[in-house]
């Protein structure tokens, strides 16, 4: 009987351990793939949009990465005597204002603030009414000496102002071209002599009534083409280029310049305004009035319409009605100003189509 055991034991034994031994059966199951991981796309940005610009240029309504509220505009009188063309530095203007000087020429008074040029000039001399176009921006006033009035009046005053004749190493003069037509200047050196000089870099810049930058000019009649005489010498004018939504400027028949690109200069918003003039001496001196209230019109995208002017705050504004309550919105972009003699007036001086 214990032989029957010990026999089964062992038998028991070995069973267990060949099943120990033997391979496992195979999962014939197969594994399932991973599934693949999502590409990452990008999402490019759609230029289309424009550019949203955290704040606003007091003198052009355009949008800009910096705040100019108070930022201290610049005023260079520029020559336009033929030999003084094309001048450089123009097509960075904020606004510009052509005024007649003596000898049936004008000048430009630009005003700098929300670009810089790298070359200003020519610059020329200055007079009493480009003074008191100049301060109502607060700016500082950049000029080649200037009349006896002029001199006197800057003499007698605390307006913040840079003659190259005392203050030659500001300027120089170029080789191309000759004396008095070959006077320049730069930011960089304006903004040392201001530094010298302990001029004030802010300023209270005025601000103009600007109209969205989707604006369409509804009011007024088709000007896309506008003639300007200052003297029979001296003609101008402005072509409308729908393309570019510009008025593109032309001096003596020909398209007008700026030597650092060689580009035709354009304004967004043509203003054009008439006022009285008075000969004061045999040099043929003017006194300019720039308070008005005058006559004018304005030109924008291809249109125009009559208005009324006056200086207010300190700058030359337009009006939409007679009582000068409504000012007259402007496109964002650069403003030109054209002060015609209301003497022949702006019927015989101020053509249109």
């Amino acid at each position: 009987m214990q032989r029957l055991v010990k026999s089964s034991l062992i038998l028991l034994s070995v069973l267990l351990l060949v099943s120990a031994c033997s391979p496992k059966p195979v999962d014939t199951q197969p594994t399932p793939a991973p599934e693949p991981t999502a590409p990452i796309v990008e999402t490019p940005p759609d230029t289309n949009q424009p550019v949203q610009y955290p704040y606003q240029a007091p003198l052009t309504g355009l949008g800009s990465q910096e705040r100019l509220d108070s930022k201290r505009p610049i005023m260079v009188m520029i020559n336009n005597a033929p030999q003084a063309r094309p001048q450089t530095g123009l097509n960075k203007a904020d606004m510009i204002y052509e005024v007649m000087a003596e000898g049936e020429m004008t000048r430009f008074l630009t005003i700098f603030q929300s670009q810089k040029p790298e070359v200003i000039g020519p610059v020329r001399s200055i007079r009493p009414y480009f003074i008191q176009l100049g301060i109502g921006f607060d700016a500082v006033l950049v000029h080649a000496g200037g009349s006896q009035d002029a001199l006197e009046t800057l003499a007698r005053s605390d307006y913040s102002h840079l003659d190259e004749i005392p203050n030659g190493r500001y300027f120089w003069r170029e080789s191309f071209r000759k004396k008095p037509h070959n006077l320049y200047t730069k930011p960089e050196l304006l903004d040392q002599a201001m530094k010298d000089k302990g001029m004030r870099s802010t300023a209270q810049v005025p601000h103009f009534a600007f109209l969205p930058a989707d604006a369409v000019t509804q009011e007024g009649e088709p000007a896309t083409q506008v003639d300007i005489t200052f003297h029979s010498l001296n003609k101008a004018a402005f072509t409308y280029d729908a393309e570019q939504k510009k008025y593109m400027r032309f001096t003596a028949g020909k398209p007008h310049v700026d030597l650092s690109d060689n580009k035709q200069l354009a304004a967004t918003n043509l203003l054009v305004i008439s006022t009285k003039h008075r000969v004061l001496d045999k040099e043929g001196r003017l006194q300019v009035d720039v308070v008005g209230p005058g006559d004018g019109y304005l030109f924008q995208q291809g249109k125009v319409r009559k208005i009324k002017w006056k200086r207010s705050n300190g700058v030359i504004r337009a009006y939409e009605d007679a009582t000068l309550t409504q000012e007259a919105g402007l496109l964002p972009g650069n403003t030109w100003v054209e002060i015609l003699p209301s003497t022949p007036g702006l019927s015989q001086s101020l053509k249109f189509h």
